[in-house]
């Protein structure tokens, strides 16, 4: 499951190992023993995730590497010759979660070299409940007619594995990290904070000593995480992102180091940013119902308006749509918790009014 910028470095510094390699088009030095490599994936509309090399004075910690494909990995061995390492001078991988763009090749390795793989344990619904045979997305299709978009339900249900989703390794990790956890990277300690939301056990890690944060998915620089896409979604996700960004903006601040898009900005001002943002989106929805009397989810999804570009609905592919709409049941969700809004769960979907 799964649901940029131009990078360019010089590479000299003794920590990092000697160049190598011709091409580090698409590395970027962030620190003196960190590293970001643009690592391409086989998606349709999500071309690039940043993988992190972090050279400890035992060998290199991967940070989210990437998708279990051929490119993918391909990419991965040439950053790491470019920097003066092996595929055997991996000592460890750590995911922000369990997406398979950022843990899908971490398996894969962790499998072939025998090198500590960990993950966030509230990743343990999604994997455990991950069973191909159900189809691509088969919790969002129950919530999908919950929110009144039986339709989109049906497109969505009758998706097929693309050829880059069939067979991909799926597994546990060796170690379930939990919030406050401190990982020892060879002299680099990145302690973990539980950030769950984009999904329930994402986690980010922070290198405190040098004031960088790996955000994973948590915090991104241009857009908005989508919220509880995952296997086994908990049941207020918005709550939890909110509480986790609230999180993030009382630590200190850091510099952000996303899994997509640029690593330029801080990680409080973005927080504060995507807090505002779900502020106005809470809003907008209460008025929305408001002005209807009552809606479903999937009404006040077409009277809204999506990505960067402003666009309608109707125009988003049935994957897009969907995670809008999804989103907005978790807006909706969250405002029938605080008590803004009721809702009825008397039909197949469930219909929202004022409170």
């Amino acid at each position: 499951m799964h649901l940029t910028t131009e990078l360019s470095v010089s590479i000299d510094s003794p920590d990092l190992g000697a160049a190598t390699g011709s091409d580090t088009a698409d590395l970027q030095r962030i620190a003196p023993r960190v590293v970001r490599a643009a690592i391409p994936l086989p998606l349709p509309d999500l071309k690039v995730i940043n993988a992190y090399l972090v050279a400890g004075d035992d060998g290199v910690t991967l940070i989210d590497p990437g998708w279990a494909c051929a490119e993918s990995e391909e990419k991965l061995l040439a950053a790491l010759d470019t920097l003066g390492y092996t595929r055997s001078d991996v000592r460890r991988i750590l995911a922000t979660h369990a997406h398979w763009d950022h843990y899908s090749l971490a398996v894969k390795w962790r499998h072939e070299l025998g090198v500590e793989l960990a993950l966030g344990s509230g990743e343990r619904h999604s994997i455990s409940s991950f069973d191909p045979d159900r189809g691509l997305h088969p919790a969002q299709v129950g919530m999908l007619t919950r929110a009144g978009a039986p339709e989109l339900a049906r497109q969505v249900r009758r998706l097929k594995w693309q050829p880059y989703e069939r067979d991909v390794a799926f597994t546990p990790p060796d170690r379930w990290l939990e919030d406050g956890d401190r990982i020892d990277c060879g002299g680099i300690t990145l302690t973990v904070r539980s950030t769950p939301g984009h999904t329930r056990g994402h986690v980010v890690f922070a290198d405190e000593a040098n004031r960088l944060m790996f955000t994973g998915d948590h915090l991104l620089p241009r857009i908005t995480p989508s919220i509880g896409f995952e296997d086994s979604p908990e049941p207020l996700p918005l709550r939890s992102f909110l509480s986790s960004l609230r999180l993030v903006l009382d630590l200190p601040e850091h510099r952000m180091l996303p899994a997509h898009g640029g690593a330029d900005r801080t990680t409080t001002v973005r927080a504060a940013e995507l807090i505002e943002h779900h502020r106005d989106r809470l809003a907008l929805v209460a008025d929305l119902v408001a002005a209807r009397g009552q809606a479903t989810a999937y009404e006040i999804a077409t009277r809204m308006r999506w990505t960067r570009h402003d666009r309608p609905i109707t125009d988003l592919d049935p994957i897009h749509r969907m995670v809008a709409v999804i989103e907005v049941m978790s807006h909706l969700d969250l405002l029938v918790h605080q008590g803004t809004l009721a809702e009825d769960t008397s039909h197949p979907a469930s219909v929202f009014q004022p409170a």
